[in-house]
């Protein structure tokens, strides 16, 4: 029997008259890998933002690890275990790659030698130890991308919530970034990931599920999601259906 880690109550959160998560019921268990997709405008990173504390739902409630988090602040959520990067990549630019990841260390302890460790580490899972002390500012858009990844496992996350890191990367790269997403897996964190490149997300996730205007339209494994009609109407239209 699988333990459920994240569980999305009735999730909703209102911006005036605009519903941007609706009633959003759903589940993430201990080791699997979930995949949120949709629509531009769907409301998947709205989603992310009531997670992770930088939004607090109009109704609803989010339970993390068999406690309700909703409404706590994002670095006490953080604390608690859950990492999660951004679609727009912010490195620290005048600090080195070392720095940028101790800054996600520095979340669980205040000693700096620790912090370095942690970091190395991570540094070396991610495959960016040949930067090490290079400037942030100086690295590629796939190198900034990776940096993203490693400043958030350095808090060391139970849950990672992913939100599109592989965007504007060629085939190859991606390829590389579901290589590292899958040792993050194996190495035991959860994942929860927002993406619109459908066959990487088919082929890191277990099950997905798919938001239209706020609200649940679909879930199941990649293949029972990518053949439901409603969603390729949401996607592509009727004519496609």
């Amino acid at each position: 029997m699988q333990n459920t880690l994240l569980e999305l109550q009735d999730l909703t959160v209102r911006f005036g008259g605009l519903c941007a998560v609706n009633k959003l019921n759903m589940k993430v268990n201990t080791g699997e890998a979930v995949g949120l997709i949709g629509p531009n405008g769907a409301g998947k990173t709205t989603a992310f933002n009531l997670v992770v504390g930088v939004y607090k739902p109009s109704e609803g409630k989010v339970i993390f690890d068999n406690e309700d988090i909703t409404g706590l602040p994002p670095n006490e959520i953080c604390k608690k275990g859950i990492g999660r990067t951004f679609q727009v990549v912010k490195p620290f630019g005048k600090m080195t790659v070392l720095q940028n990841i101790m800054a996600g260390a520095f979340v669980n302890t205040a000693k700096t030698q620790e912090a370095r460790q942690i970091a190395s580490e991570v540094m070396e899972k991610m495959g960016l130890q040949s930067k090490r002390d290079k400037l942030a500012a100086s690295l590629t858009i796939p190198e900034r991308k990776r940096l993203e990844m490693a400043k958030a496992l350095a808090t060391r996350p139970k849950l990672m919530l992913l939100d599109e890191v592989l965007a504007g990367l060629n085939p190859t790269e991606i390829q590389d970034a579901v290589l590292l997403i899958k040792s993050m897996i194996k190495d035991g964190v959860t994942i929860l990931m927002i993406e619109h490149v459908l066959q990487a997300t088919m082929a890191i996730c277990e099950r997905i599920v798919v938001l239209n205007y706020g609200q649940k339209l679909a879930e199941g494994t990649p293949e029972q999601v990518t053949g439901n009609e409603e969603v390729i109407k949401a996607y592509l239209g009727d004519d496609y259906a």
